[in-house]
């Protein structure tokens, strides 16, 4: 029988590289590499853990501290509601109660001495105001400040009659005109 051995022989160097190199030392080192590099990496990850356990430190405590801020502004919420819902009521009720309390108040402002309102009407938007007075200069200073007051439009006289059977002579009137609040 005859044997050929086909592998080079030991100690024989192509190209200046020695091809009998031990495959336990080329397996050792890339080990000792890997192991190199895992423990580097791990101090890497280690570092960051670190870092992120004082990030985490760091966000507690500025939780803790804006609890109370964030409880006022919560309760600052909570009052403007409250009293937006009191205004709302107001104003609801306001808007709701009958024109007559802010007609006779303006009214009022409105009427000089002498003179006084025997009827007031208000049929849609028209109002009907008679009265009775001594003189006719109070019936034109009434519808004079009727007029500059800005909430009585369209004021005209309908009807003037002085009774000359009475004594003092009283001037009875009838004035329309519209209301706007």
């Amino acid at each position: 029988m005859i044997k050929i051995n086909l592998a080079p022989p030991i100690g024989r160097t192509r190209e200046g590289v020695a091809l009998g190199t031990n495959l336990g030392i080329v397996f050792g080192a890339i080990g000792a590499l890997l192991v190199v590099g895992l423990g580097t990496y791990g101090v890497m990850l280690t570092a960051e853990v670190g870092g992120l356990h004082r990030d985490i430190e760091q966000g507690r405590t500025e939780i803790a501290r804006l609890k109370p801020i964030i409880a006022e502004g919560l309760r600052n919420r909570q009052e403007k509601e409250e009293l937006e819902r009191r205004v709302n009521a107001i104003e609801m009720v306001a808007r709701n109660q009958p024109r007559p309390p802010y007609l006779l108040d303006a009214l009022a402002d409105m009427l000089p001495g002498n003179l006084w309102l025997t009827r007031v009407e208000e049929k849609t938007q028209q109002l009907k105001l008679a009265g009775t007075t001594y003189s006719s200069v109070a019936l034109s200073d009434f519808m004079a400040n009727l007029r500059a007051s800005g909430k009585f439009k369209e004021v005209d006289l309908v009807e003037s009659r002085q009774d000359l059977t009475k004594s003092p002579r009283t001037i009875t009137f009838e004035v329309t005109c519209r209301f706007e609040v």
